[in-house]
């Protein structure tokens, strides 16, 4: 593996492996507020922040010092339906579940910037060669992350993900039901995309700084533009499909 100094911005694919994204975290509550006006609110003495809707029929809430390591969760009333996501979850993914959010509620000012996945989930795992093993069962080319969907029970899509039971590598996603498919489909979309995240480096998780299926390009410094140079980096480390 090329080693990388502390400070290096980083490419990172598949993405499933790149960690939160710490420094992006922004993304998935500052569009809500500074573009759709969401009310907002902000504990400093807890770090929390939520953010909700004008009529509080839907809550974005963030909380780093949740006990179980919930970091991120949604939650619709009337009907009830939340999506919660752990730490280590990448934000790119939390983000296009949050900010797709306006649209569900009927607010459709800026849907140009923030297009919605039209696929099912099928046609995602097939375009990005997630395994369908089962008829509910999703797994990424390299085996690392699955997305489970049992309807009968009280969380019908659970995702999970772990590189070798590491610490620092885990991470959690989930749905209960009532949950429309199309916050699903939209963090599966943005999750499983080859498309690689911007990371700093040290914000990599430890075991997949040295994972054989993890492709990771420098931001700066490479002979080609740093997409065209991570693309490439891609093709030389192909997992072949099974």
């Amino acid at each position: 593996m090329t080693r990388f100094a502390p400070h290096a911005r980083v490419l990172v694919s598949p993405r499933h492996l790149a960690g939160a994204g710490i420094d992006r975290l922004a993304d998935a509550i500052g569009p809500l507020i500074h573009l759709f006006g969401w009310p907002n609110e902000h504990d400093p003495a807890t770090g929390r922040i939520t953010v909700n809707t004008p009529d509080s029929s839907l809550f974005v809430t963030f909380n780093s010092r949740h006990t179980q390591g919930q970091w991120w969760s949604v939650a619709h009333h009337d009907p009830f339906w939340e999506a919660r996501f752990t730490r280590q979850t990448p934000i790119e993914a939390i983000a296009a579940v949050t900010q797709a959010l306006p649209q569900l509620a009927g607010d459709f000012r800026h849907a140009d910037r923030i297009p919605l996945t039209t696929s099912t989930l099928a046609e995602i795992a097939e375009l990005n060669h997630w395994r369908h093993e089962d008829s509910g069962t999703f797994t990424s080319p390299d085996g690392h992350c699955r997305l489970k969907h049992a309807p009968a029970k009280e969380t019908p899509w659970r995702f999970r993900h772990h590189v070798y039971d590491g610490f620092g590598t885990h991470w959690d996603a989930s749905f209960t039901q009532d949950t429309p498919e199309q916050p699903v489909a939209q963090f599966f979309a943005h999750l499983s995309t080859t498309a690689p995240v911007e990371r700093a480096f040290p914000d990599v998780p430890h075991l997949v700084q040295d994972l054989d299926t993890a492709v990771i390009t420098p931001v700066r410094g490479a002979v080609a533009n740093p997409h065209v140079h991570h693309a490439a980096a891609q093709l030389d480390r192909a997992v072949p499909r099974r």
